[in-house]
């Protein structure tokens, strides 16, 4: 199961650093998006940032983890030649993530 089925996401960037809200659909479906989207799993699907980068901060009250990515934005938006320089596709990208040994959830 792809993160998209059961969560949406949020981004915003300071300088050069990306924050990424993954917010549950279900509050149902909370634990399983707070035990599986680790900043280790979230440096390992973008393959480009350290483990070191990515701070998790959890908010269960609004199920929901949001991911500081410090020198995601090559630069920072007034100074990156990138196509995405605000990193909104982030978002996406992070929830194209596959959930290890989820194969259905029950409602």
């Amino acid at each position: 199961m792809k993160l998209h089925d059961i969560a949406h996401a949020r981004t915003g960037d300071k300088g050069d650093v990306s924050n990424i809200s993954v917010i549950s659909y279900d509050p149902a479906h909370w634990s399983l998006i707070r035990d599986h989207v680790t900043p280790a799993r979230v440096a390992a699907h973008f393959g480009v940032f350290a483990t070191d980068d990515v701070t998790r901060y959890a908010l269960p009250q609004l199920c929901a983890l949001n991911f500081v990515i410090r020198g995601a934005l090559t630069g920072g938006v007034t100074r990156s030649l990138a196509l995405d320089a605000h990193g909104k596709c982030l978002a996406s990208v992070l929830l194209d993530m596959e959930l290890d040994n989820v194969k259905t959830v029950t409602d």
